[in-house]
């Protein structure tokens, strides 16, 4: 029997249930010392002074380490998308935003460098600063095209010209902060000329890297291991400053470092979503088919790295028209760099995207349903490529007849309970699916089991079982029978968790080092599918899903409630429905969490968060959701092994847009900015709806 599409239970969960497992900031240490980050308080200018002899005879006071006396680093190290100076930490006295870490004091235990840190003075030069956005900033400029380019076919003016009804609107998105249960945690220690690190990152080998470019070691003198990880969401994705922090604070001190940011501190000093300005046109005929599209996004970033926050790929993906034209632009501020976030690109960009289509709807008096139907493309809208399997008119139309969408009253404010407006809405969505390269080994054991090493990383996601139900059917034997190492560079190249392709990865590795092994019988079987990926075909590869909502508003107070959240997903093999289903689910709640609670905001004057902790910063908790159904239509992805896409990303993508679709329909008035926060959607008289511009402001 195939272990592949068997509901089975973490493997790893009665550790995590029992306190077995440990976590970076876990894992006991001989001669361990703690360091603790101290941030900038201004938003750009300059280092001053450090009076570390203020605290160097506090009780158990190791040191403190600045710009003026830290180990030097490569100065050339690259990040993901090319030159990082956000990986240069302690080099020299700019800063280039609040929040940047400026000291690390090292001291015997977590409370006496916590205290030390508090008293520690640290003196600035401010400099004018810049962290206002919006889409116009005269820094304005276009986007690095690493993905998600700018595209141009056919004549949109002219195609919009022609169009009986255009939408043409603008939709905001704020700063989101990926809020993980686990804080970023690192232990660091130097042995033998050689750099070890416990570290809470979603890619053990690419951190590996990051380390050994910095410090301008050979890679195989730096080893990074990453056992179990309480949630990233793409803010571990990168090499973090608490990592690094620790192994310069190892090497000068000559002993473990542990570095554990504070909850403010992965506020301030790890990455975020970006803002997001996106203005879109929609043209189409009477009956619906659309003639154009036109999409434009603007996103902040931070001039010490790139980084492409991709609003406009799912416009490429979902809808046929004659005329798409898409572009990015990026505004550099005075703030921290951007990273991923789950969802990245996409969910922003699906809001607008999906919003917009709701309005076509609403103008062209056809069922928001039925406009994506009627749209559906045979090939890529863009690339003119085959779909290697697009199922989403399956998602549409069977969370349709689950959720009751054949009853619905598509005029908006007709449904009511006392107070209450009642609403509904949908979003059809999609994510880039696909592999990048990856190494594994396996190797057969004499007492008949198979140890698989793969550098794969466990975000909490259930990677470790399905990678053991994916070897066991590799190699055509019981799960009971497969010894899974994972999350330690040293196990060789492998991409990270993340982007919705490190299941994919893993396992093409784990699928032709199976049947390699099956030819050889004994030993050990090593497989990079570098070469194989290049011999994949070129089609438009994705995940699809169709996202369906209920809510209710309350009017005289602006409180909406999500009473009912329905997810289709088409997300090519399921390997294990029970932790496939906990991922989409969770990603469906990041997405609620998203459309009414998520907002990082920032002082007008001093450019400094001003929420930074879950007090200020809000996010959905158990009583802001309710129950939620989500399954899955058959789907195969092909030339693939196993035939499996990414589950990671696409429940978050969509799932804004039918909450706002939703109360849009509940109230009649437009929300284009998100969150859908009381202040927006409150009305403070009969008629206050009738009275409102279509940003949800009062005119």
């Amino acid at each position: 029997m195939s272990a592949i599409g068997v509901a089975r239970p973490r493997v790893e969960g009665p550790d995590k249930v029992t306190g077995v497992a440990r976590y970076a900031a876990d894992v006991p240490m001989d001669d361990l010392a703690f360091g603790v980050a101290v941030l900038a308080t201004v938003s750009r200018g300059r280092v001053r002074d450090i009076d570390a002899s203020a605290v160097l005879d506090m009780p158990g006071v190791v040191g403190v380490l600045d710009h003026r006396n830290a180990p030097r680093l490569n100065p050339e190290a690259l990040g993901f998308f090319g030159p990082d100076r956000q990986l240069q930490l302690l080099q020299d006295d700019v800063v280039p935003f609040s929040g940047r870490p400026v000291a690390l004091v090292v001291a015997e235990t977590l409370e006496q460098a916590q205290a030390a840190a508090a008293a520690l003075p640290v003196t600035y030069q401010a400099e004018p600063h810049d962290t206002g956005f919006t889409a116009e900033h005269p820094a304005r400029r276009p986007a690095v095209t690493f993905f998600d380019g700018p595209v141009d076919i056919g004549d949109v003016e002219a195609e919009l010209a022609a169009s009986a009804v255009v939408v043409e609107e603008r939709y905001r998105t704020p700063e989101e902060h990926h809020s993980a249960m686990e804080p970023h945690a690192a232990t660091a220690w130097w042995e033998d000329g050689r750099l070890e690190a416990i570290d809470s990152n979603q890619g053990p080998f690419i951190v590996a890297g990051v380390l050994s470019a910095l410090f301008s070691m050979p890679l195989d003198r730096v080893r990074v291991r990453t056992e179990h990880i309480g949630g990233g969401f793409g803010s571990k994705g990168p090499c973090g400053p608490h990592l690094i922090l620790a192994a310069i604070a190892a090497q000068r001190f000559g002993r473990p470092i542990r570095v554990t940011l504070s909850r403010t501190q992965v506020f301030l000093s790890t990455g975020m979503r970006p803002a997001t300005d996106q203005q879109i046109r929609i043209g189409a005929d009477a009956d619906g088919r659309l003639r154009a599209i036109w999409h434009h996004a603007a996103f902040e970033i931070s001039p010490l790295a790139e980084f492409i926050e991709g609003c406009t790929e799912l416009t490429k993906t979902l809808y046929a028209a004659p005329a798409i034209r898409t572009s990015l632009s990026a505004v550099p501020l005075d703030i921290l760099p951007p990273c991923s976030m789950r969802g990245p690109g996409t969910a922003p960009g699906s809001f607008a995207l999906e919003c917009a289509m709701d309005e076509l709807a609403e103008r062209l008096h056809i069922d928001p349903l039925e406009l994506r139907l009627r749209n559906e493309p045979a090939v890529g809208p863009v690339s003119g490529l085959p779909f290697s399997s697009r199922n989403l008119v399956a998602c549409l139309q069977e969370g349709a007849r689950r959720f009751g969408w054949a009853g619905r009253d598509h005029q908006p404010r007709q449904q009511r309970e006392g107070r209450l407006l009642i609403g509904t809405g949908l979003a059809a969505t999609s994510f880039s699916a696909g592999a990048f390269a990856s190494t594994a080994s396996i190797t057969a054991e004499p007492d008949g089991a198979y140890t698989v090493a793969v550098g794969a990383a466990d975000l909490g996601t259930g990677a470790r079982t399905a990678l053991t139900a994916i070897a066991a059917d590799a190699l055509e034997v019981s799960t009971e029978r497969i010894r899974l190492r994972i999350s330690d560079s040293a196990l060789g190249p492998a991409w990270g968790a993340g982007g919705s392709r490190g299941t994919t990865s893993w396992a093409w590795a784990i699928s032709e080092a199976g049947a390699r092994m099956r030819e050889q019988g004994a030993g050990t079987v090593t497989v990079d599918t570098t070469e194989l990926l290049g011999d994949l075909p070129s089609m438009e590869r994705h995940a699809f899903s169709a996202v369906f909502a209920e809510v209710s508003v309350e009017p005289a107070t602006g409180e909406v409630r999500v009473r009912r959240l329905l997810g289709m997903y088409a997300i090519g093999r399921v390997v294990n429905p029970l932790t496939a289903r906990s991922q989409v689910i969770g990603g469906m709640i990041g997405g609620l969490s998203m459309a009414l609670h998520e907002e990082g905001f920032r002082d007008r004057v001093t450019g400094r968060h001003v929420n930074a902790d879950f007090a200020g910063y809000h996010i959905a908790t158990h009583a802001d959701v309710p129950d939620i159904e989500a399954d899955f239509v058959p789907d195969h992805e092909p030339g693939i092994p196993m035939g499996i896409k990414g589950a990671g990303e696409i429940g978050n993508v969509g799932t804004a847009a039918a909450i706002a679709n939703a109360v849009w329909h509940a109230t009649g008035v437009r929300q284009r900015s998100l969150p859908l926060r009381l202040d927006r959607v409150l009305e403070e008289s009969p008629g206050w709806a009738e009275r409102r511009t279509g940003d949800g402001t009062p005119g």
